[in-house]
């Protein structure tokens, strides 16, 4: 694959979503934070060639968030008139782009069932701050990604979810994630590649025993320790990116005692 592109031990999750989006599905990927879901939206999005409208989801999310809002312009006879502007929601739907909704569960139940008929077989919503019915363009696709169980999420409506077809999304380990660090990481110092991939795996380890949080093992770390780790100590880039990161001293002690084993 080409540099910055997906890359998984499991060849078939990219297969079965782009596949998916070939029937038109609404894909729900499932996984640890840090675990590249956003990569893969955005591979799928440059492999089909569809441009990707993107939702980051909070407890602040809202209507006009998700569909747009009204404002004031002035138009070209000189005259102030109120204008909506499109959202990302409608603006995907209208161009038949790709809708990405990130970490969906982290929305209130309350704000996310505007979207069902947007998620089903109608590909339709009515804008309810101007009445205009808008219909999906050919080629509009929804990705969503969820993170369980972690902090600040809720959990995702049922009427919501069968919208979806999911796709568990793993992190990625071994020959694959060295792959990945050469590729989009400055580091090509092999020997240390493999000790980082090493300590990653004692991270996961760790994650698995919750010992530590699922972030201080995301691939987005490692990627950011690797490239510090072209300019300074191994050491001092993990305490960096991420020991510092981490407010529990005993997750902070944790991690150094794998430090203390891989480096």
């Amino acid at each position: 694959m080409a540099q910055g592109q997906y890359i998984n031990n499991d060849a078939t999750v990219f297969e079965d979503a782009q596949a998916l989006m070939a029937l038109n599905k609404n894909i729900l990927l499932k996984g640890p934070t840090g675990s590249g879901k956003t990569k893969l939206a955005e591979t799928l999005s440059e492999t089909v060639d569809i441009p990707m409208h993107q939702v980051n989801c909070s407890v602040d999310l809202d209507a006009e968030s998700l569909l747009g809002f009204k404002t004031i312009q002035t138009n070209d006879k000189g005259e102030q008139e109120i204008v909506f502007i499109d959202g990302p929601v409608i603006q995907a739907m209208r161009q038949g782009h790709i809708l990405y909704i990130d970490e969906i569960n982290m929305a209130k139940p309350e704000t996310l069932p505007i979207l069902n008929g947007v998620l089903d077989y109608r590909r339709k919503l009515t804008n309810p701050f101007t009445g205009e019915v808008i219909h999906a363009a050919p080629g509009f696709n929804v990705i969503a990604a969820i993170n369980e169980g972690y902090i600040g999420t809720l959990p995702m409506n049922e009427a919501l979810k069968n919208r979806f077809v999911v796709i568990q999304v793993d992190y990625i380990d071994g020959s694959i994630l060295s792959d990945v660090i050469r590729q989009q990481s400055r580091l090509d110092d092999m020997s240390l590649i493999k000790q980082i991939v090493q300590f990653n795996s004692d991270l996961r380890t760790m994650t698995k025993q919750g010992q530590i949080s699922e972030d201080a093992a995301s691939i987005r770390a490692l990627i950011d320790l690797s490239d510090l780790a072209t300019v300074m100590p191994v050491r001092r880039a993990i305490q960096r990116t991420i020991i510092d990161k981490l407010e529990d001293e005993r997750e902070q002690q944790a991690i150094e005692n794998a430090v203390e084993l891989n480096f």
